[in-house]
């Protein structure tokens, strides 16, 4: 019997079941329809934008570019989440395969810090526009967007491998249900027979150098688009300046205020509920891809223009 035991313990897991909120199973009920509703919005108000810069020559600009990378990104992040949560809420489909799982682990961590990666992109983008304005068009070229773009995908790709290739070469015994609706890092490598250090210290290190540098250059374009706003003398001309950078900071602050508070709860998760890291974890990748179109389409004249535009055309 005890032989049986041990081979039993030590079986390979072939997937993972997920079980979102462990401690609250009705919140999936009336969690699904803003969900789906949330969804819905996300990808189409992005679908719409990258229609219409794509549509429209007069977006055919680095700026609007980079804007279209933004989008992609949103809507690979929420294709690779939403709908595995909804396939659980509505029809209870909690298992995942191990390569699935690891996959998703993968874009998660990756797009995230290239969404990061691209906030600050933009900002160097509205940094040269303001401070540099007569060197902005042999600066900021539609090279420079590639090349951008490159990096973009190369850094936080090469950085992001290690997480999903540590976890999946854990050995992973008879436990195989994930207290989670994704397959986070932590969530998944806990899970382990193995030591998980080494894996969590990995995470923790990479996340924190790209996203902190990412931040640190934001702030840093910033404080000098402030800077150089402020010595402008003429009427009206530093609050036009100011006005190009709305949108983007909105944007910024999306992202970042949902990131600091899903980091602030896991970090104090002993004294709250663990579905409430999770329910937030969902919404990060939700509420921010919802948003940013929404934003930039009310705010920038001629995306609005650009929107109107293309609806006359249906």
């Amino acid at each position: 019997m005890s032989s049986l035991e041990n081979n039993y313990s030590t079986a390979p897991v072939s997937e993972f079941l997920l079980i979102c909120f462990p401690n609250y199973q009705s919140w999936q009920h009336w969690l699904s329809l803003p969900l789906s509703l949330l969804f819905l919005l996300a990808m189409g108000a992005n679908a719409t934008l990258l229609i219409t810069i794509r549509l429209e020559a007069s977006l055919h600009e680095p700026m609007y570019y980079l804007l279209s990378l933004l989008s992609l990104l949103d809507m690979v992040l929420c294709l690779t989440v939403i709908p595995k949560v909804l396939a659980i809420f509505w029809f209870d489909l909690r298992s995942i395969s191990f390569s699935a799982c690891f996959l998703q682990m993968f874009i998660m961590n990756c797009f995230l810090a290239m969404e990061s990666c691209t906030f600050m992109v933009m900002a160097y983008d509205r940094y040269v526009a303001i401070c540099h304005p007569l060197r902005y068009p042999s600066i900021i070229t539609h090279q420079f967007v590639v090349r951008a773009a490159i990096f973009v995908v190369a850094r936080n790709g090469l950085f992001f491998l290690p997480v999903p290739v540590l976890s999946s070469r854990l050995r992973y015994c008879a436990e195989n249900i994930i207290k989670n609706c994704i397959c986070t890092n932590l969530s998944v490598s806990k899970l382990s027979c193995d030591d998980i250090t080494f894996n969590r210290l990995y995470q923790f290190v990479a996340g924190w150098t790209l996203l902190g540098s990412d931040l640190i250059l934001i702030v840093l374009s910033y404080a000098f688009i402030l800077k150089a706003v402020l010595r402008i003398k003429a009427e009206g001309a530093a609050a036009k300046a100011l006005s190009t950078c709305g949108s983007h900071f909105i944007l910024i602050l999306f992202f970042s205020t949902v990131l600091l508070v899903l980091v602030i709860t896991n970090l104090a998760r002993k004294k709250i509920p663990p579905d409430v890291p999770i329910l937030l974890n969902i919404l990060h990748h939700l509420i921010p891809p919802a948003l940013n179109p929404i934003v930039y389409g009310v705010r920038t004249k001629e995306i609005k223009q650009g929107i109107q535009k293309l609806l006359r055309r249906l």
